[in-house]
């Protein structure tokens, strides 16, 4: 179980009650952001790679045929458990460990890149930050990912999110997203330890059936991990299905991606 101040209200959440539907709906990233990440010489061939916050493994297996070798962290068992299933089904020699971002215990100078997917805002920075600096080697990188539909440019997402807050109304994870490209300076919480190598966004269009949104939806923090009751989320379950009945498939939603690409610096 997770909680952590200004994110829903404190309310504990844990992952691990979602993974079933993580593992099914939320491998969604596009080629567009695996080839970015690829074209910054990040998770290439000859680097060995620490991915926090790994989940079900989403970004060490579509990134494993470019060559690199990962090891997956998570805090949670259940994520792991489909993380191991998912790789071992399609023959990926993955490592995958479960222990947190401010908790790891791998040697220093060990990685050429730590990456962090759609988690960063879940870490503790004073012990996370300098923790990862010095299992990265010398020039290492620690790239920060996220991707957020728009909400404004989509009546889907925004009634889907509608429909979330009916039931949870402490979720912090929608709301009015937009787009955002993170600053070229280093932010403050970060120059101790690195400088800024590339800070960049850009818009990518995904497309769903009204199962794999549903499924999307169900697998948030609002819903799937959250600690409403198993009535609730059928009732949610319910409501949104009605609505998505009414909806034309398939369907675009509107994203954002953000990377935010930090080089160690020598201290």
């Amino acid at each position: 179980m997770i909680s952590k101040s200004g994110i829903d209200g404190g309310k504990g959440f844990d992952w691990g009650k979602a993974s079933e539907d993580y593992a099914k709906y939320r491998d969604i990233y596009p080629g567009a952001f695996y080839r970015k990440i690829i074209d910054l010489n990040l998770c290439v061939k000859g680097q060995t790679v620490l991915d926090l916050g790994t989940g079900t493994g989403v970004l060490p297996r579509n990134l494993y045929k470019y060559g690199a070798k990962f090891i997956g962290a998570d805090i949670s068992e259940n994520q792991i458990g489909q993380a191991r299933r998912l790789s071992a089904d399609a023959g990926m020699d993955i490592e995958y460990v479960i222990v947190s971002a401010e908790n790891f215990d791998f040697p220093d100078n060990s990685f050429d890149v730590v990456t962090a997917c759609q988690c960063f805002q879940y870490f503790d920075r004073a012990a996370a930050l300098p923790r990862i600096h010095r299992a990265l080697k010398d020039g290492g990188h620690f790239c920060i990912l996220f991707m957020v539909w728009i909400t404004g440019e989509s009546e889907i997402a925004r009634r889907g999110e509608e429909l979330v807050l009916k039931y949870n109304p402490a979720w912090t994870g929608g709301g009015d997203n937009a787009r955002y490209i993170p600053a070229a300076e280093t932010p403050g919480w970060a120059a101790e330890w690195y400088e800024t190598a590339n800070a960049e966004g850009f818009d990518v269009h995904l497309t769903f059936t009204r199962e794999s949104w549903h499924g999307r939806m169900k697998a948030c923090r609002g819903i799937g991990a959250s600690s409403l009751t198993a009535e609730e989320i059928a009732q949610w379950e319910k409501e949104h299905t009605e609505y998505l009945r009414s909806m034309p498939e398939p369907f675009d939603i509107p994203h954002f991606v953000t990377i935010l690409n930090l080089r160690k610096k020598s201290l």
